[in-house]
């Protein structure tokens, strides 16, 4: 079964439509009214709901770092930058990914699209 994920509010809607098509759990930051949070509690938030973060902003490549640093859990990272990885990418790449990695295999992990 896909491990679900959770969507930053930086994400293209494109990418999150065409994860949910291809049948992973979806959650956007938005529907879940986190799109406001920091991004440390954006991050706990995530962890919270058991969903894999995605994210292309950069200042989380830093938290989960920090996070790891400090040994605070969290659920994981998938990170694509928003001007070097297109949409098709991250759609196969984190539909790939939510389909074939346990939730443990993420845990405390921060990973960059392409894969």
């Amino acid at each position: 079964m896909p491990f679900p994920l959770m969507m930053d509010h930086h994400v293209h809607s494109a990418i999150t439509r065409g994860v949910q098509l291809r049948g992973v759990d979806v959650l956007a930051a938005i529907q879940d009214r986190s799109d406001t949070l920091p991004d440390d509690d954006l991050l706990r938030r995530s962890t919270e709901l058991g969903r894999i973060l995605f994210s292309q902003d950069s200042d989380l490549i830093r938290e989960a770092r920090a996070f790891q640093e400090r040994g605070e859990p969290f659920a994981g990272v998938v990170y694509a930058h928003q001007l070097q990885v297109t949409i098709g990418i991250c759609v196969r790449d984190l539909s790939d990914l939510a389909k074939h990695l346990e939730p443990e295999d993420m845990a405390n992990q921060l990973l960059f699209l392409p894969i």
